[in-house]
């Protein structure tokens, strides 16, 4: 990922001073006087009792968890606008979304995009996202049209097709395929449905059943499916260039991410027997940096990957894990990164490139160069708060910059799949490196990394 009050209150009235009665304009010019010392008088009292009022409170803040002595100065003001809108606000007051926006607030604050403050259902549903995982049956499904281009209601002329079967899930036990169409869930027809309807009809706790109608060619199947917990599947992988060259493709740094690589890049080597490999980062915004340094790890085994600085703490390096499938410089490897290649994905690209594993092709990263941590604020949501930095290998802080590729291949703007002239681009270069041919980067561009941060 903030609404800002659009009522600015004049500071120039006490806010004590009572509403004077429009009779007054028309009383003789020695009862507007005696009126004027009565208005002066109440405002210099009840400016006292605010003082008072604030003094008390202050007081009485000293027993709130978290408003240490040392502090009392600093929360006075806003004990004072707890306590007032409390007893004097005219309007319904809920107390639970008072705590919410004073958080949101401090939050705000901060001018940070990546520390926010995140109700119950926001904080659980980042953490669900983030870890990948969900109950369901593990498909991915889209609906086409009779020309195979997406459409939005579910109708005879736009079908909903089963588009991926997820690795070790219930639906690969229960016999889904590709191409399968989705007439009916649990009997009740798809017709006149979105997709997110019906994706949220498949979805369930793990363990319960849940039938769907399918047409497979000629026939229409009944097949039962035992829900359960589903691990996303972030990472694809596939042979180009007549199998010279293998290709993997991550969508983003799950909790599975990081095995999953691991597997296929296994694969890829020890099975297909492929000589190059392609890693795809485009558009992949990040996730555990857990996962970002075991996937670096894969392919690297310089130390360090990167670096990691607290708020007041000097560079930490960190290392590499053992066993990687594909650290080998003799299995040339390119790392495909543009402008959506952000935050995880980011400190593997930097590890790679840093460390003369790999060559960038592509275009400029986002650059994302801070970490987050998840905190539960028990009854009142969590949130997200940046508490690291993350330093590339030669210790330079990419954030508001991002990395800039050693080859600079910008995509068409009316490019169209299957059509990718930078993964093309990325072929001809490993191509070229296993003939022996000289590789042609383009010049890096003027320093403007920002400098390694002091403690």
């Amino acid at each position: 990922m903030t609404d800002q009050p659009v009522f600015e209150p004049s500071s120039n009235l006490p806010d004590t001073l009572p509403v004077v009665p429009p009779a007054v304009e028309h009383t003789p010019r020695a009862s507007r006087a005696s009126t004027l010392v009565a208005l002066l008088v109440v405002a210099i009292i009840g400016g006292s009792a605010l003082f008072v009022s604030g003094f008390t409170l202050g007081r009485l803040a000293g027993a709130t968890p978290g408003t240490t002595d040392a502090n009392q100065d600093l929360f006075r003001p806003f004990w004072d606008a707890w306590k007032d809108v409390n007893e004097n606000y005219v309007g319904p007051v809920d107390r639970h979304l008072l705590i919410e926006g004073a958080i949101k607030g401090i939050f705000g604050a901060l001018d940070d995009p990546f520390s926010q403050y995140l109700t119950e259902e926001e904080y659980r549903a980042s953490l669900v996202g983030i870890s990948g995982e969900f109950e369901g049956v593990g498909v991915e499904m889209s609906t086409r049209d009779g020309a195979g281009q997406p459409c939005d209601t579910i109708s005879d002329t736009c079908r909903l097709v089963i588009t991926r079967v997820l690795r070790r899930s219930p639906a690969v036990a229960a016999g889904l395929q590709v191409d399968d169409v989705v007439t009916a869930v649990d009997g009740n027809s798809t017709a006149g449905k979105t997709l997110e309807d019906v994706v949220q009809t498949i979805r369930g706790p793990k363990g319960s059943v849940v039938t769907l109608t399918l047409v497979r060619g000629s026939e229409t199947l009944q097949v039962p499916v035992t829900r359960d917990v589903i691990q996303r599947e972030d990472v694809t992988s596939e042979l180009l260039a007549n199998g010279r060259v293998g290709y993997l493709k991550v969508d983003g740094f799950s909790a599975g991410s990081a095995q999953d690589l691991h597997d296929l890049v296994t694969e890829l080597i020890g099975t297909n027997h492929v000589e190059a490999l392609i890693l795809d980062l485009r558009d992949d915004p990040g996730g555990y940096v857990e996962a970002a340094q075991k996937i670096a790890s894969e392919f690297s085994a310089a130390d360090p990957l990167y670096w990691e600085q607290s708020a007041t703490g000097a560079p930490d390096p960190q290392h590499p894990a053992p066993g990687g499938a594909a650290t080998d410089s003799a299995l040339p490897l390119v790392v495909l990164v543009n402008g959506g290649t952000a935050s995880a994905s980011e400190i593997v690209a930097a590890a790679l490139q840093g460390n003369d594993r790999a060559l960038l092709i592509g275009s400029t990263t986002y650059g994302k160069g801070t970490i987050q941590e998840f905190k539960e604020l028990p009854g009142a949501g969590g949130y997200r708060l940046s508490v690291r930095k993350w330093l590339a290998p030669d210790q330079t802080w990419i954030h508001g910059v991002g990395l800039a590729p050693n080859i600079n291949v910008q995509a068409p703007a009316d490019e169209q799949p299957p059509n990718d002239a930078v993964l093309e681009r990325a072929i001809q270069v490993l191509l070229d490196q296993l003939a022996g041919k000289p590789i042609h980067t383009d010049p890096p561009p003027t320093p403007t990394l920002v400098p390694t941060p002091s403690a």
